[in-house]
């Protein structure tokens, strides 16, 4: 119980570092921008979402690396909304889906890096 209340505290506490230090805000939410064209972005984070609802968050992670461009901000912001999303499903979720609390600070130690942050202060 003890563990597993630090490591989701870990989580949001590296989210909210990373978002301060790349975006300057202290809270992430990617939000899909409603003009007549969505972004790469935008469609990106729809397939993640979509992949997450279906459980097949270890093919959304690779697609997120895949399509990462670390020379846009948005793509950070995405990727930390996802991780976000990820942090709160619930053990069984994640569990059956095999994935665990821990691959989620390995992606956001990763994320950080493709972004040119190569230690984190939480590492």
């Amino acid at each position: 119980m003890w563990e597993q209340d630090y490591i989701m505290r870990l989580i949001g506490d590296m989210i909210k570092f990373i978002a301060k230090v790349f975006l300057g805000k202290s809270q992430i939410s990617y939000k899909i921008s409603y003009e007549d064209e969505h972004s790469h972005t935008d469609l990106l984070h729809k397939q993640l979402l979509e992949l997450i609802e279906l459980g097949k968050i270890n093919e959304a992670e690779n697609l997120l690396f895949e399509e990462m461009d670390t020379n846009n901000m948005e793509y950070l912001e995405l990727a930390l909304d996802f991780y976000q999303r990820l942090s709160k499903l619930n053990d069984d979720f994640l569990e059956r889906n095999n994935f665990s609390r821990e691959e989620i600070i390995e992606g956001l130690k990763d994320l950080a890096k493709e972004f040119g942050l190569e230690k984190l202060p939480f590492s």
